[in-house]
């Protein structure tokens, strides 16, 4: 659907549309409360005591006596709000040396998950597991016609998960890892057992043939993609995943641009570390391509050239990737390269634990409408953090702000995602809720009398590009070197730095305070401002991949980096450092 045919969201519902949401919303829940009411994790916990012994103070024992108006009221009033606390010990049970079949079997979902999406762990000390079940085929596909694609889509997997019967044979294998090589696997039907033979197709979707998906190393990883993308002169369609990694994209194909072009003339793969298990499988479908060699050259490297991808590609119309949130300041850059006439959609609002909502106008890459498919309840958060703060869909208001709130499927009852939203309208034509992605909800840090968000660093470092210089990335740390704690940013920018950069410091100090009146500007420091050396983000996410055994796409930076060792890899590549003295003057200087 293109720009001119999404209907405006509109901001207040009429009776007939919150008949329809709610109608809509109800019959989904009790469909999901019928599922999976009977499974290990709903049957167990503790946490949902109160629903199975308000069934049985109604003398109702099976799913035949109670009526949906029951099982809604039940869920209403005694369901609470969860946690990971309480999913952790069930999950963990797929870990277990030896997973048996009868121990995990309809543990959150009837059946055995399909895969275990593993969570980054960028905003929590550790990692998270979260299982998920096959179900009926998503409804939306943005690539469904989407003509030739250049698709970064990983199958890499931090272990197998082998259930076993009672006679000890394997049963099921279930991969755990990446959330969103899980759902390419399953959307497109390879299975883990099948790997032997999966690794050996061409695939259909994606230009690059299945092999590719099988290669960790990020770098490599990339690179590989581009190859066989870049052989390709009839791209219509590129996917990749996050902005960030998109933009790294184009400095490895800039890096790399006289081999990969010598491997497009002769049909000889590159030497790439990370790409011996799969060279036998990716050659055949690699011939020699001297013509569109010669044409590659004639485009030369990008050179910061506006529209580069356009040269390369000259029927590329659109490029899919997460561009909202901490991921928008890449954005930017990636449209300087791809040109005006180049449309930016995002991919949809999505979590290792769900898939949130779907993108609602393709202009605007945060701008999605709630999925139908699961239930997405409301947190006010300027209400308490318990059930009493939940607001239905059909209740929340335009401009306010919530935290998502999910009973899914795939087992989860009113779990807090910590993701806070902002209603921008409703679909006029069935009422779902449309939300803009706001921030995380959780205070990052304490500084100057005042509460430190993501959306406070986030805004404030964004403010000052007018006077820095466009900034292609970021994160931030609590920086003592001076022996007074404050806010220091670590930023890649594109280009040079402005003439009037050496006031920044003072500019970000001005617009935190802005941002949030709790803070005292006598007592704020003067934030730092670190220019790091070009690719040092993209070298932060190999790194990281290599030291999780993560995929390709899970490699988030985080706003407030803590890591004390991401945090020295990432110091020892200042190129320029801006900050404000004790005079409230700037120096500037080497770190």
């Amino acid at each position: 659907m293109f720009p001119s045919q999404v209907p405006r969201p509109v901001h207040i519902l009429s009776p007939d549309l919150i008949s329809k949401l709610k109608n809509s919303i109800e019959a989904t829940l009790v469909a999901v409360i019928k599922q999976n009411k009977h499974t290990r994790y709903f049957s167990e916990s503790p946490v949902f005591a109160d629903f199975h012994s308000a069934l049985r103070d109604l003398g109702r024992d099976q799913d035949d006596d109670i009526s949906d108006d029951i099982f809604l009221e039940t869920f209403r009033s005694t369901i609470p709000l969860t946690s990971y606390e309480s999913y952790e010990p069930f999950a963990n049970k797929f870990l277990a040396e030896t997973c048996r079949e009868d121990d995990v079997r309809d543990m959150f979902s009837p059946g055995l998950p399909y895969y275990i999406g593993v969570t980054s762990s960028t905003s929590s000390p550790k990692p998270k597991l979260f299982c998920r079940y096959r179900h009926q085929p998503p409804r939306h596909d943005i690539l469904k016609d989407a003509g030739q694609t250049f698709c970064t889509f990983s199958l890499h997997y931090r272990q197998l998960v082998q259930v076993q019967n009672r006679n000890g044979d394997t049963v099921a294998a279930i991969p755990a890892g990446l959330g969103s090589s899980g759902m390419f696997r399953m959307r497109n039907g390879l299975d883990v057992a099948n790997d032997h033979l999966n690794i050996k197709l061409a695939g259909d979707w994606a230009i690059s043939p299945i092999a590719v998906g099988f290669v960790r190393e990020y770098r490599t990883f990339l690179l590989t993609h581009t190859l066989f993308a870049l052989a390709n002169s009839k791209i219509e369609t590129i996917c990749i995943l996050f902005s960030t990694s998109a933009v790294d994209m184009i400095r490895y194909m800039e890096e790399e641009w006289d081999t990969l072009l010598a491997s497009i003339e002769t049909g000889e793969l590159p030497q790439w570390d990370g790409t011996q298990h799969v060279r036998e499988y990716l050659q055949p479908h690699f011939p020699p391509r001297p013509e569109r060699a010669a044409e590659l050259r004639a485009v030369d490297k990008a050179a910061d050239q506006p529209g580069w991808l356009v040269e390369i590609w000259p029927m590329l119309k659109t490029i899919f990737s997460i561009g909202s949130g901490v991921f928008s300041v890449a954005v930017p850059k990636l449209r300087f390269y791809s040109g005006p006439d180049v449309q930016l959609c995002g991919l949809g609002f999505a979590t290792s634990e769900a898939y949130i909502a779907t993108v609602y106008d393709p202009s605007d890459l945060n701008l999605f409408k709630v999925t139908s498919e699961d239930i997405i309840e409301y947190l006010d958060v300027t209400k308490e953090e318990n059930v009493s703060g939940i607001v239905p869909p059909w209740l929340v208001e335009v401009g306010k702000h919530y935290e998502i709130v999910c009973t899914t499927r795939d087992g989860l009852w009113r779990y807090r995602f910590g993701d806070v939203v902002e209603i921008a309208g409703f679909d006029p034509t069935d009422g779902t809720p449309i939300i803009r992605y706001f921030e995380r909800r959780n205070i990052v840090t304490w500084m100057a009398g005042g509460l430190l968000t993501e959306k406070h660093i986030t805004a404030a470092i964004l403010a000052v590009q007018d006077t820095l210089a466009p900034i292609t990335e970021f994160t931030a740390i609590v920086d003592s070197h001076s022996g007074i704690p404050t806010l220091g940013y670590l930023v890649e920018v594109h280009g040079e730095l402005h003439p009037d950069a050496a006031k920044a410091p003072m500019k970000l100090h001005n617009e935190l305070c802005r941002l949030n009146e709790e803070f005292d500007p006598q007592r704020m420091q003067i934030p730092t401002i670190r220019v790091l050396k070009p690719g040092t983000f993209a070298e932060y996410r190999q790194w990281r991949i290599e030291v999780t055994n993560s995929g390709s796409g899970q490699a988030k930076v985080p706003v407030l980096l803590w890591d004390m060792v991401a945090q020295e890899r990432m110091l020892a590549r200042v190129q320029r450092e801006l900050n404000g003295n004790s005079n409230g003057g700037i120096v500037e200087g080497s770190p």
